[in-house]
């Protein structure tokens, strides 16, 4: 039985100004949810406003506690129903998200066994591929970090943002890419996220030179709202369309499958639903004959992602890579380019939370 559910929130700076297409931060909150069963506690979390932890304590919690540890779906689906008029996307999918994560993790803990080997394990290790290249960044910082993923630790394909000033800086994105190819050589893949910050027409045009880089893989070159024009994108350029990210339930999914829209859907298990609504959203783009790669938070979805066949990769993100490692021991190393989930034997999620490291960052 669940004991209790709690929520703290942590805003952490960013170690330098951070930006993509259409947004520029320099700090990044993270919902730390807690839950608790007899002595046991499981962790979980999501990526966004601190009134995520509000909802959690005000919708969530009372609904939680008492229900059984082991049936993880069946707490995911009456959160679901719960919030019917709060209104899920966004921030309440953000907060299911995270409780569902915690009640995974607890389960896993209850049975002493990493949550790969509950979930059942599909590969031993996750690829991964190193992701930051903020448009903020100048052409030093840039190759600093981008040299760090490929010569340092070995990680052979890489992401930059692109799409500065919703598109209106096209000359320095395509100058950006450029100078990324010449930093990580012939051999490592490039990839580029727009943040669906072009228009169509924009995105096509930029195709082109994107396909003389090298570029394979081209994240939101429009609106992940805008199917059909993902689709036309998609038919027209050599690189692998890709979205999802902003997909907080599993018709969404399937919505984008339906439009054609991408080549690799992504999934956010901090906000599409948490894992149980992840390994859905898996399921249904492998039945679709494609592969799914997790955004973000990858200490999330490491245990997760290898328990999926039709994994591509895993986003290393810069941001959410730098929190992680500073709030929880038993973190991941992705040296070669690839991290190994379970590997330690360390149950659930294998992380252990810092209270005291983290207290200066708490809202």
């Amino acid at each position: 039985m669940v004991d209790s559910v709690e929520a703290a929130t942590y805003t952490v700076p960013t170690d330098a100004p951070e930006g993509d297409g259409t947004l520029t931060w320099q700090s990044t909150t993270l919902v730390l949810v807690r839950v608790r069963s007899g002595g046991v506690t499981g962790l979980g979390w999501t990526y966004g406003a601190p009134a995520t932890a509000r909802v959690v304590e005000q919708q969530l919690a009372d609904l939680v506690t008492g229900r059984s540890a082991w049936d993880v779906p069946a707490t995911n689906e009456a959160m679901t129903r719960a919030v019917r008029n709060a209104g899920r996307p966004g921030l309440v999918a953000g907060a299911i998200s995270a409780v569902d994560i915690a009640l995974w993790d607890l389960k896993a803990r209850l049975l002493n066994l990493p949550l790969v080997r509950l979930l059942g394990a599909s590969r031993s290790d996750v690829p991964v591929y190193g992701s930051g290249g903020f448009t903020t960044y100048d052409d030093e910082q840039q190759d600093r970090q981008l040299r760090n993923w490929v010569e340092e630790q070995g990680i052979p394909r890489v992401k930059i943002k692109i799409g500065e000033s919703w598109g209106r800086a096209e000359h320095r994105d395509r100058d950006r890419v450029a100078y990324a190819r010449r930093s990580i050589g012939a051999r490592t893949e490039l990839y580029v996220d727009a943040n669906g910050a072009y228009a169509r027409k924009q995105a096509v045009r930029l195709g082109e030179f994107l396909a003389e880089q090298d570029v394979t893989w081209f994240e939101e070159p429009v609106s992940s709202d805008d199917l059909t024009g993902l689709a036309q994108v998609r038919a027209a350029v050599t690189a692998d369309v890709a979205a999802g990210e902003y997909g907080y339930s599993l018709p969404y999914f399937q919505q984008l499958l339906e439009a054609k829209a991408v080549d690799c859907p992504q999934a956010d298990a901090t906000r599409c639903g948490g894992i149980t609504v992840w390994l859905r959203a898996a399921a249904l783009v492998e039945a679709a004959g494609l592969d799914i790669s997790g955004h973000c938070a990858p200490h999330v979805h490491a245990h997760a992602a290898a328990a999926v066949p039709n994994l591509r990769h895993l986003e290393w993100f810069h941001d959410h890579v730098r929190i992680e490692q500073a709030l929880f021991d038993g973190v991941l190393d992705p040296a070669g380019g690839s991290i190994a989930p379970g590997e330690s034997g360390a149950p659930g999620l294998g992380l252990t939370f810092r209270t005291e490291a983290a207290e200066r960052y708490r809202v």
